[in-house]
């Protein structure tokens, strides 16, 4: 139904379509026809409605191209095979469920617009049409379960490296999974990984970045702790430029990292941090704690100095920069 009426509204492009030729021509209520059209809204597309004259068409979605991608692409294994959708509920479902029908590794599954995404701690990650990335890879390590934390860093090393190279704007890292332009986040990583009998089977690297999203694409709540690239920059992106260079630096970072260990990806991590060398607030399930974030543990921990000098690890938490 959506289909026709976008096909109907694309014939009279410019025009206004009246309520009641929308529901003749598709043989349905009048009320149905508002609710299409309030369900291609929620999708992206914009359209302008004026009692007694009807609808008009203002403004399409971006849709992401797959053909795009691939033309961009510069990797050996990373996003070769890859699954672009319209909508989802969540690209780390779609992403788990591809693996258990016998997806390999640097499968790349992407929504145009997710309506169940999710971050940490059980959060929702804000996913409008038309205006973000949502992407989840699918990763298969030789490395034992308990360094998979390591592996949220590569990642925001990765996405910090790709987005100052397209977007050319300064980008922080806040440990342990968000990039911050001026305090604002532009993007998160969340890694599920899947483990039988202490092994490490597989791990789904998700990662959202806010790309072409406008001030009032945010809900109230986020405007003050969430930015885009198109906000701070002045202008839009090509979303599939930056799809191509994140897996681009994902995939040499991923080759370091197993080839050398941590090490350097600890070094970048820490000369891109806005994380290090102030004071922080960590809530973790022990409590609150405050000192000084100094540097990374090798495992990938955030090793921090209280007020009385004893230095402490923190390996999951909810970090606050004071």
């Amino acid at each position: 139904m959506k289909e026709q009426i976008i096909r109907i509204m694309e014939q009279h492009r410019g025009s206004f379509v009246s309520g009641e030729e929308l529901s003749r021509r598709l043989d349905v209520s009048r009320t149905a026809v508002w609710k299409h059209i309030a369900a291609l809204r929620e999708d992206g597309y914009e359209f302008e409605a004026v009692p007694k004259r009807g609808y008009r068409l203002v403004q399409v979605p971006e849709r992401l191209r797959p053909e795009r991608i691939r033309e961009l692409l510069r990797t050996t294994t990373l996003g070769h095979t890859l699954h672009v959708y319209d909508t989802l509920d969540s690209t780390q479902t779609k992403a788990h469920e591809l693996v258990a029908q016998g997806a390999q590794e640097g499968t790349l599954v992407i929504a145009d617009r997710q309506t169940a995404g999710r971050g940490r701690m059980g959060r929702v990650w804000h996913s409008p049409p038309g205006a973000g990335i949502y992407m989840s890879l699918i990763l298969k390590p030789r490395i034992p379960l308990q360094f998979t934390p390591q592996l949220t860093l590569l990642a925001a090393v990765a996405l910090c490296r790709a987005i100052v190279r397209i977007a050319r704007v300064p980008v922080g890292i806040k440990w342990p999974n968000d990039l911050l332009i001026g305090g604002k986040k532009i993007c998160g990583i969340l890694l599920e990984s899947s483990a039988e009998d202490e092994r490490l089977r597989y791990i789904v690297a998700g990662m959202g970045i806010g790309v072409n999203l406008l001030p009032d694409d945010y809900p109230p709540e986020l405007r003050s702790i969430a930015t885009s690239l198109a906000i701070e920059a002045g202008h839009r992106f090509e979303r599939e430029v930056l799809i191509a260079a994140v897996l681009e630096e994902f995939e040499a970072l991923y080759k370091l990292y197993d080839e050398q260990g941590f090490g350097p990806i600890r070094s970048l991590w820490e000369a891109n941090s806005a994380s290090l060398n102030r004071p922080v607030r960590v809530r973790t399930a022990q409590g609150e704690l405050e000192g000084i974030a100094e540097s990374l543990d090798d495992s990938g921990g955030l090793n921090v100095r209280l007020a009385d000098g004893t230095m402490t690890k923190i390996f999951s938490g909810e970090v606050e920069l004071r």
